[in-house]
């Protein structure tokens, strides 16, 4: 019988940082993480831009902005510990606009609430490091970079193997039963037994979440998750000159999506994308790949209809913009007068595990919750990645003051 003190479900970034943070924190504690993929970083983890983000956007005071402040500074020093290919490349943020402006001056005030390093740019200054792009205004945050977050995995995994760590991949969840001293892990490899189980599962989140909550009778998690596909193209290679780095236009406040934008990759391949369209199953990568099983699941959760009252224009401009190709190219063209639709090649898509309310509500914020043998991580998209190491330390804590003993 296999028992540890602690058991991740999810190989991702914030599941493999969290084994990570508790064998630095608690070196004795047995930690085992399972991953129902036969590789790491399969999912939201492998299937973004690679971009380590600032901290701009997130409301000050909120977990997302306190972790992606402390994150990317984290993640530069360990990459810069461990040999990891990465670079503090800055960012722009470009308004193209006059009704943009206000939404830029409300982003500036953000940065510099959230302590992000932000300057603001004339079109002139633009050009000076985009002479491509077309813009009325922007903003230069210095503390944005780039990095390749599967191979940040790859040596999280080295790291975790040296410590000891059980990491079991093919090792996907079927049941739990939570008994008062552990919890009772039935997987495609076997039985594993743990006396906490942390949940990083993603795009699974939930439903293992309800799996805990029916097991220990309690209450079903307070949301859903939603999948939204992001699809990107990239420049093909002869184009790639005509982006530097990176450029963001200015997100909408009613959205987590921060709209398409230009990625200059670690790798030297340009990004451009995503935009966000319904998933039609949990892990569909193209509009070819569906459940009708989980489609009906997110088509009948009462949140999907309240999204879809509120934001049906956005979410049809979307759509277009995923299956007409020139749509696509004309919003890019926006910022990037001389791309055309054949300078645009298809990249793979990522799909974002979006927490939804039952009233429509999409989580804002990254969610923990959990009971006495349970953590859950029900909200953790972007930018997670950036935030994966002080994230894994959060949950550590939560986790270590489960194990700890009653006095």
């Amino acid at each position: 019988m296999l028992r540890y003190d602690v058991i991740v479900i999810g190989g991702g970034i914030v599941g493999l940082s969290t084994a990570y943070a508790l064998t630095r924190r608690s070196p004795g504690t047995t930690v085992a993480v399972l991953e129902k993929e036969t590789s790491w970083a399969a999912h939201q983890t492998g299937r973004n831009s690679g971009v380590i983000h600032s901290g701009l956007y997130y409301k000050p005071g909120s977990l997302k902005a306190r972790f992606a402040v402390q994150g990317a500074r984290r993640m530069v020093e360990f990459c810069s510990e461990h040999g990891i290919a990465h670079q503090v490349t800055g960012k722009l943020v470009v308004a193209t606009d006059p009704s943009e402006l206000g939404r830029m001056k409300t982003l500036f005030e953000r940065g510099e609430a959230n302590g992000v390093p932000v300057q603001e740019l004339t079109p002139e200054q633009i050009r000076e490091h985009e002479p491509n792009i077309r813009a009325i205004a922007g903003l230069h945050v210095g503390t944005t970079g780039i990095v390749d977050y599967a191979e940040v995995c790859r040596t999280l995994v080295d790291l975790l193997h040296k410590h000891g760590v059980s990491l079991r991949t093919g090792a996907g969840v079927t049941a739990l039963a939570v008994h008062p001293r552990e919890v009772v892990v039935q997987t495609r490899l076997g039985e594993v037994r743990g006396r906490v189980v942390v949940n990083c599962a993603g795009l699974y989140s939930d439903r293992i979440a309800a799996m805990a909550a029916r097991a220990e009778g309690g209450a079903p998690p307070p949301v859903r998750i939603v999948p939204f596909r992001g699809e990107y193209h990239e420049l093909a290679p002869h184009r790639r000159g005509l982006v530097n780095g990176l450029v963001y236009p200015v997100p909408d406040p009613a959205f987590p999506f921060l709209g398409v934008h230009l990625t200059r990759g670690i790798h030297g391949d340009v990004h451009v994308g995503p935009n966000a369209v319904l998933a039609l199953r949990r892990e569909g990568y193209s509009w070819a790949q569906a459940s009708p099983r989980e489609l009906a699941a997110t088509l009948a959760y009462p949140g999907m209809w309240h999204i879809a009252k509120r934001h049906w224009r956005y979410g049809a401009g979307e759509m277009l913009r995923s299956l007409a190709k020139p749509a696509f190219t004309k919003a890019v063209q926006r910022m990037l007068p001389a791309v055309t639709a054949d300078d645009l090649v298809r990249a793979p898509a990522g799909v974002r595990a979006q927490a939804v309310r039952p009233d429509g509500e999409l989580v804002d914020d990254f969610l923990f919750t959990g009971g006495e043998r349970i953590v859950n991580v029900l909200n953790a998209p972007s930018p997670a990645a950036t935030a994966s190491l002080p994230i894994g330390e959060e949950i550590a804590g939560r986790v270590l003051d489960r194990l700890a003993p009653v006095v």
